[in-house]
């Protein structure tokens, strides 16, 4: 384990040892706990992120389509085509399934 030397402003420190006490855990470890929370949500987008992300596909949406249609139409059934053969639709056809066999009873 590496040892690191770094300054905190008084209140960060304060707020460090408090948790450290509430949790019965020695000050490093919060430290090290919180530097891993942080981490891990740091594939998470922040408001302003999502928000600019959303306005350019906002954007998108008003530019007209970039091939035929035709290819367009081609595209969405050959998808699917790959849903129903991946079984994303089982639950549907075994409520059609089920239908239809309370109809023939």
């Amino acid at each position: 384990m590496a040892k690191l030397t770094f300054s905190l402003d008084d209140d960060t420190v304060e707020k460090l040892r408090k948790t450290a006490t509430r949790l019965r855990k020695p000050q490093s470890l919060v430290v090290r706990e919180a530097i891993a929370r942080y981490a891990a949500q740091e594939d998470r987008l922040s408001d302003e992120e999502r928000d600019r992300i959303l306005k350019i596909l906002d954007g998108m949406k008003t530019l007209p389509p970039s091939g035929p249609h035709r290819d367009a139409e081609r595209e969405i059934a050959e998808i699917r085509r790959e849903r129903r053969a991946s079984g994303l639709h089982r639950e549907k056809r075994l409520r059609e399934a089920e239908r239809r066999a309370a109809r023939g009873r």
